[in-house]
């Protein structure tokens, strides 16, 4: 039996590790309540990022519960694609257990920070639910 193209093309997603995204509320969104854009931080010292979300909860990695998701830190880098795993590397940080904080501790310079939910397999929302960009100097 010969596959069908529309099974080659199906199977071909699946190897590019495509995934169906999770609706989100189009109002939803997240912020970082700390730091502020702007600011100045001491250098060699952790600090706190504080999320807060709005329009949705928030639950664990592997829990489905519709309009919910759990926090990715983006540092020093773009939204990634949607429809795909959001990477986990130093500047992808998961919060799969439902964190709504950390201390991270970053080099002297200047650094973004940026929030994006992802659903219970680590996929961007759609429409994705972010935060602003903010830009901090650690000295």
């Amino acid at each position: 039996m010969r596959p069908t193209l529309a099974a080659f093309a199906f199977i071909s997603l699946l190897a590019a590790g495509t995934a169906a995204a999770t609706k989100a509320p189009a109002n939803a969104y997240c912020y970082i309540g700390w730091p502020n854009d702007g600011q100045v931080l001491q250098a060699g010292k952790p600090f706190r990022v504080w999320f807060g979300l709005r329009h949705m909860g928030v639950a664990p990695k592997g829990v489905a519960f519709e309009n919910t998701g759990h926090h990715h830190l983006l540092i020093d880098t773009e939204l990634p694609p949607g429809g795909q795993p959001i990477p986990s590397d130093r500047n992808h940080l998961h919060y799969g257990a439902g964190e709504t904080e950390t201390m991270i501790e970053l080099p002297p310079g200047r650094h973004t920070l940026q929030l994006l939910m992802g659903d219970e397999n680590h996929v961007p929302h759609e429409p994705p639910v972010t935060s602003k960009k903010i830009t901090i100097t650690v000295k």
